[in-house]
């Protein structure tokens, strides 16, 4: 074989054996033959230097060795630092991950998820942009998908990690209201309403029982658009005492039009942020935020795609509960 350049195959194998071409791919596969047979034949290969097309091993074996991790908008600081935790976690010598941006868009998430089922995918990881999209229950029945954040409430997941909004949401406005903030308003990513526990209809309905002026509004996850989107809230009619941003990366762009205007945090302005990012730390004053358990996330979701993989196993849905890390950017409202 030296003195050619292609690639070995199993007919070399076979003829450096003496088996037929059948019993080499079975003892490769490990399906039959005695184990000295198929040692010997793995023993050959090595030296022949002979690899398994990953595309014939996958149809022979039924599984592509690929698990898609869709998200919602990379954009997001949290959703990257999901992503890179999962791509990690599941990288193994026979299994990778695909990491792809929806880039915000609801039709597109549900375009590359059917990608996905068409590229034979093992298993989808998709933290939904719209969990009540009709598309997901067909496309739940090709493939395992195990969702985070938010529940796919017409479709059969194989798990649901479902972050505790009801929790966080009420614990914030709770929090500002306490701190004797009326008018508040929340930054989120999207307007979510008709879907099973969004943060914004929780939102809607704990200001209603504090008797608080609430204002949703949508806002991107990067500085330029945040910043904007927080320059027309701040320089609005009333003026809103009390944020929460849905995203520390959006409680970035708050701080950037505060310092525009002159606003002071918390003196004029109290502000909460959601996923605890580190630079968050390193603001002036450090923003006070939710801290989700993002190992613990990503530990349940891939023992999930490894059941639903190897098992085909359904597992039920697990909540994480936030807790509010404190650090002084709430304070009472400017008389």
């Amino acid at each position: 074989m030296s003195g050619t350049s292609r690639r070995p195959t199993l007919k070399d194998i076979a003829a450096e054996t003496g088996l037929s071409m059948a019993a080499v791919s079975y003892a490769l596969r490990g399906l039959h033959g005695t184990p000295e047979t198929r040692q010997r034949v793995q023993d050959a290969a090595d030296r022949l230097g002979y690899q398994a097309d990953p595309v014939a091993r996958a149809l022979a074996s039924g599984r592509s060795g690929s698990i898609g991790v869709l998200c919602a908008s990379l954009e997001d600081l949290w959703q990257q630092r999901v992503a890179a935790a999962l791509g990690r976690e599941l990288l193994a010598p026979d299994r990778n991950a695909w990491i792809i941006d929806s880039a915000g868009d609801a039709d597109r998430q549900l375009e590359l998820a059917q990608h996905l089922v068409d590229h034979r995918a093992d298993a989808i990881v998709v933290i939904p942009i719209d969990p009540a999209a009709k598309a997901w229950a067909e496309i739940t029945k090709q493939a395992p998908v195990i969702a985070i954040g938010d529940a796919l409430p017409g479709a059969k997941a194989k798990s649901e990690v479902i972050l505790d909004n009801e929790t966080g949401v009420s614990t914030a406005l709770r929090r500002l209201a306490e701190a004797g903030h009326r008018t508040i308003a929340v930054l989120s990513p999207t307007r979510r309403f008709e879907i099973e526990r969004p943060a914004e209809e929780i939102a809607q309905r704990v200001a209603a029982d504090l008797g608080l002026e609430l204002r949703l509004l949508q806002c991107p996850h990067d500085l330029a658009g945040a910043t904007e989107v927080a320059r027309t809230l701040l320089t609005s009619t009333p003026r809103p005492t009390g944020i929460l941003a849905l995203a520390d990366s959006m409680a970035f762009g708050v701080y950037a039009a505060s310092r525009e205007l002159g606003l002071r945090i918390p003196e004029d302005l109290s502000l909460l942020g959601y996923d605890d990012q580190p630079m968050s730390q390193l603001l002036t004053p450090p923003l006070s935020t939710f801290h989700w358990p993002l190992d613990e996330l990503v530990g349940h979701v891939v023992s999930r795609v490894t059941s639903a993989v190897d098992t085909n196993r359904r597992v039920r849905r697990t909540t994480l509960t936030p807790t509010l890390i404190e650090r002084g950017t709430v304070a009472a409202p400017p008389s």
